[in-house]
């Protein structure tokens, strides 16, 4: 689409032709126009997808430039770096000598920032915890703010962030507020929906324009590690189907302790050259397949490499690889075996498979929980329910209607059917 589709004024509309773009992005013909509508959003779009350059643009169709002391916009960010990127890019875009930016840095003296911040400016852009320990210092005037960002949401939430930036924004008093993650999950609403409880949700894909020949994908969207634990374990209870399994973690001593958490019989679980001397191991892949009795083999990512998956109808991620490229190398459809290809996510892995979804061309399907999983709670949170209840599927906040299911199928079931399927 063309840029002419954003309507922006004709100093931006050049500047950005001079930066060499020339298309508007989904994300930007989707958000743009409620931003500079005055309205507060939930931005969800892949990394690349244009997220930055939106709300850039928003600020300064928004921004009125006058002579106050105190900031009129205010953007958190995870890390120094993106602190740093983000500013250069109103810089770039604007090319307003006018426009006053500043980036508050951990690594910089608390002083000097206070004192740049007295000579007046309009865009601040900090980490949470740099911007919450200036305004407690009283150098960071908040009664001015018109437009509260946070960009990175999801890197915010893996950095344990979330106070601060609540507690920022409470400050703020009534704003316009955005949010952008690469990912919507339960943790980055628990951030922000105390501020923004009306806010809309916006969801862009970014797909690579080929898509990859895959086995089947599935996906199953869990809260916790020990959570993985059970699901693995209510699963391998079907030990019809799931004949032979090869589970794929992404450490040795990941590998160790889940061999020993899978409630199995004896000989049906085998750890891929285990940590310790004393588990249950085997050194060769090959090995595993031969043997009728063992048909559950955990491999760690870590060290690990050419592992031959042929004859195996079942692979699990039960971690999602921090490398791209060991996920694609282990779902990569090189034969006419019928595999399924599962994989638990947590909350904090879904961007990593987002990425991967983006790399691959195509979304993985979430799976409803099998309504006889036991989601573990921490005892510190009793609020929570510690059983599953009707809206939870793949993610843990209220579904849209139009993902909504009346049924729950446990991936025993699914399996079967899918492969009674392929044999017609």
């Amino acid at each position: 689409m063309s840029l002419d589709k954003l309507k922006l004024s004709k100093r931006l509309h050049a500047s950005m032709n001079d930066l060499s773009y020339f298309t508007a992005k989904e994300i930007q013909l989707k958000a743009l126009s409620r931003i500079i509508g005055g309205h507060s959003i939930i931005g969800i779009a892949p990394e690349g997808a244009g997220k930055t350059t939106t709300y850039v643009l928003g600020v300064l169709m928004r921004l009125k430039y006058t002579e106050d002391e105190a900031p009129k916009v205010l953007i958190l960010a995870p890390n120094e770096e993106r602190i740093t990127e983000i500013v250069d890019r109103f810089l770039n875009v604007s090319k307003n000598k006018d426009l006053h930016i500043i980036g508050l840095k951990a690594s910089g003296s608390i002083e000097e920032e206070i004192e740049n911040l007295v000579r007046g400016v309009d865009i601040v852009v900090a980490t949470p915890n740099r911007a919450r320990a200036i305004y407690l210092k009283l150098g960071l005037n908040l009664n001015r703010i018109q437009m509260f960002i946070v960009d990175d949401a999801e890197e915010i939430v893996k950095q344990g962030m979330q106070t601060p930036v609540r507690e920022l924004a409470q400050s703020c008093g009534k704003v316009q507020y955005l949010a952008f993650s690469t990912v919507e999950h339960d943790k980055l609403h628990l951030m922000i929906d105390d501020f923004m409880p009306f806010a809309t949700l916006i969801e862009a894909d970014e797909l690579s324009d080929k898509t990859a020949e895959t086995h089947e994908l599935m996906l199953y969207q869990v809260p916790n590690f020990t959570t993985k634990i059970n699901l693995l374990n209510v699963l391998m209870r079907d030990d019809d189907v799931f004949d032979k399994v090869v589970v794929f973690v992404n450490s040795r001593l990941t590998a160790q302790k889940l061999g020993q958490s899978l409630h199995a019989k004896n000989g049906e679980v085998a750890v891929l050259n285990p940590l310790l001397h004393e588990d249950a191991g085997i050194d060769d892949i090959n090995d595993f397949k031969q043997i009728p009795e063992c048909r559950i083999l955990i491999i760690a990512n870590e060290g690990t490499n050419d592992i031959d998956l042929n004859g195996i109808p079942f692979i699990f991620h039960f971690e999602v690889p921090e490398n791209r490229e060991v996920f694609v190398q282990h779902v990569e459809k090189t034969s006419n075996d019928e595999v399924i290809a599962i994989t638990f996510a947590t909350d904090l892995e879904l961007p990593a498979l987002k990425k991967i979804e983006q790399f691959l061309g195509k979304k993985i399907p979430v799976m409803p929980l099998p309504d006889d999983l036991i989601i573990y709670r921490p005892p510190n949170n009793p609020k929570e329910k510690t059983e599953v209840d009707e809206s939870q599927g793949g993610a843990f906040h209220k579904k849209k209607e139009s993902n909504s299911k009346n049924y729950n199928l446990g991936a025993g079931i699914k399996a079967k059917m899918t492969r009674k399927n392929k044999k017609r």
